[in-house]
């Protein structure tokens, strides 16, 4: 019964050292993008789901007003597309806009025309870039308050009565000298209030939705101000807007810029970020030459071959004849007496020579130090005639 031969790894097969030099920094980057990614879920654990929802309990949410409304006797209605909120202003009725800024345009226009005579109430809750369409006369401060407690420093009845909220967030411009400018924070408002020109109706500019949230209804006067800002009207019509909505897309012809989305700037500055950390991560470092051993041994007839064949295919005559000239050199110096250091020099290689075979000192340049051949016979004819040298120098 004979044993199974096991096989010996070869010299070229890697070893765990290498397999693990190698593969430590495609693991460590996947390592880190791990870490990266459970730190990212953990800290949006508590992320904004259902935002600024009156259905919703979430911290973020808004149901704890809307059941505060209901017990004053004002009804909550959500609406998500803009013929629901259009269809639904009136003198009775507060309309309150969660995310001003993803209406369109043409439909920050379309809600303006509809409650501008409407004669109820509109809140736009922290709007910045749509604030100058949905209440033309104010605009939004690039700079954010970042106090989130402010007092009221106004005489607004409700804002008075509310007294601190956490109403700091984005603060706002306006050239209306009728409105009400409250909670400033470093001399600009966090809260405006813009009467109709005609009629009773008015809109509300909300620089933070912090009053708005479950988790901070108790804190400060938000209950109070929310209420009084909300509960106005006995209807408060809650327009959630949504991407579905048909009315999202706009009449007209758009640029390739406007079709991509918001976040395209920063999300391809991040890649070439990233692009240039791997570039120099994996980028070759130039140093020292170190020798390494072939794995495996080679016949230096097979070496000779290959190069050869290179040669030939690159048509590199000049060079296979200076690599055979410059060998034939090397060896003949020694023979001769010269030292190998002037191999390569005529004047002091072809007297030896010549002194040595009593030949021709001009064909022997021509053969040791001659132009290169024009075709491959030539080559082949330099060859024979420099090993035909090189056996003459050597006979005894």
């Amino acid at each position: 019964m004979t044993a199974e031969a096991t096989l010996p790894s070869t010299s070229a097969s890697p070893t765990a050292r290498q397999v693990w030099t190698r593969a430590r920094g495609v693991l460590l980057a996947v390592v880190l993008l791990l870490i990266g990614a459970i730190t990212i879920a953990v800290l949006r654990s508590d992320t904004q789901h259902g935002r600024l929802d009156p259905r919703s309990v979430d911290p973020y949410g808004s149901r704890a007003v809307a059941e505060l409304l209901a017990d004053h006797g004002v009804s909550t209605r959500v609406v998500t597309t803009l013929d629901e909120a259009r269809g639904a202003v009136g003198p009775d009725t507060t309309l309150l806009i969660a995310v001003p800024d993803l209406l369109t345009n043409r439909q920050q226009k379309v809600v303006h025309q509809a409650t501008q005579h409407s004669g109820g109430r509109t809140v736009l809750v922290t709007p910045e870039t749509s604030v100058a369409t949905l209440a033309p006369g104010v605009s939004a401060d690039p700079a954010i308050s970042f106090d989130s407690t402010l007092d009221p420093d106004c005489a607004m009845p409700a804002a008075r009565r509310a007294g601190s909220a956490d109403t700091g967030g984005v603060r706002y411009v306006t050239s209306d000298a009728h409105a009400d400018t409250c909670y400033p924070s470093d001399g600009l408002p966090t809260l405006v209030r813009l009467p109709a020109a005609s009629g009773n109706g008015d809109t509300v500019v909300l620089g933070a939705p912090d009053i708005l949230y479950n988790d901070r209804l108790d804190k400060q006067g938000n209950a109070s101000l929310a209420l009084q800002l909300l509960g106005s009207r006995t209807h408060l019509v809650w327009y959630l807007p949504s991407l579905s909505d048909t009315s999202a897309t706009d009449s007209g012809r758009k640029s390739f810029l406007d079709l991509l989305p918001s976040g395209w700037l920063w999300g391809t500055l991040q890649l070439f970020i990233a692009a240039a950390l791997t570039a120099l991560w994996r980028a070759r470092r130039l140093g020292p030459l170190v020798p390494e051993k072939l794995p495996v041994a080679i016949r230096a007839s097979e070496t000779v071959e290959g190069r050869a064949r290179l040669y030939r295919k690159a048509t590199a005559r000049d060079r296979a004849a200076t690599a055979l000239r410059s060998t034939t050199r090397t060896r003949l110096a020694p023979l001769v007496g010269v030292p190998v250091t002037q191999a390569h020099s005529p004047e002091a290689l072809l007297p030896a020579l010549s002194t040595h075979l009593h030949g021709d000192g001009q064909t022997l340049h021509t053969l040791l130090f001659g132009p290169p051949p024009g075709d491959d016979a030539a080559l082949i004819a330099l060859a024979d005639q420099l090993d035909a040298l090189e056996r003459e120098v050597r006979r005894p």
